[in-house]
């Protein structure tokens, strides 16, 4: 996984993360809604997951103040198994925690134990079920927590998240 880059992603990354949206969820988001969080949702931050100069993965969060929602997550079929997943949402765990985040929260189908088991791996706990939470086939979710994220990097800096 030496070789595999976490960056920022832009707006010229929405092809890609779509066609990976497209083919990971059943009920996936548009393409138009991902150009929206690039470009409109000031508390958006998405990373990709990025392999010789491939975007193999993607993973979201709303950040507010010290709170932080984990959106989405995902990674091309044809990765999955090799570590990329975890690796990809302790880097988002760390970008949040730079910008002064506590804690994150996210909701997995109860169904997806392999999702809760990475959860789980990075410190993230079951606080409560969502009802009839996805509307594809009314299965609930699982909301799960994480309070103890990385320790900041003291040099990191962000243009748009310095203030004086």
């Amino acid at each position: 996984m030496s070789d595999i880059i976490y960056r920022r992603m832009t707006a010229d990354d929405v092809d890609a993360v779509h066609a990976i949206e497209l083919d990971t969820f059943a009920m996936p988001w548009k393409r138009e809604d991902f150009v929206r969080e690039m470009t409109q949702n000031r508390c958006a931050r998405y990373l990709v997951a990025e392999l010789d100069g491939n975007v193999i993965g993607f993973a979201g969060a709303w950040l507010i103040l010290d709170e932080g929602h984990i959106t989405n997550i995902a990674v091309r079929k044809e990765y999955r198994g090799n570590g990329y997943g975890i690796s990809l949402t302790g880097a988002l765990m760390q970008y949040a925690a730079n910008l002064g985040v506590s804690y994150l929260d996210l909701e997995v189908r109860k169904s997806n134990t392999v999702a809760q088991n990475m959860y789980r791996k990075l410190g993230f706990f079951k606080v409560g079920e969502r009802k009839k939470y996805y509307e594809d086939n009314g299965e609930d979710a699982l909301l799960m927590v994480c309070d103890k994220l990385p320790e900041a990097d003291p040099d990191f800096e962000e243009a748009e998240t310095v203030s004086e």
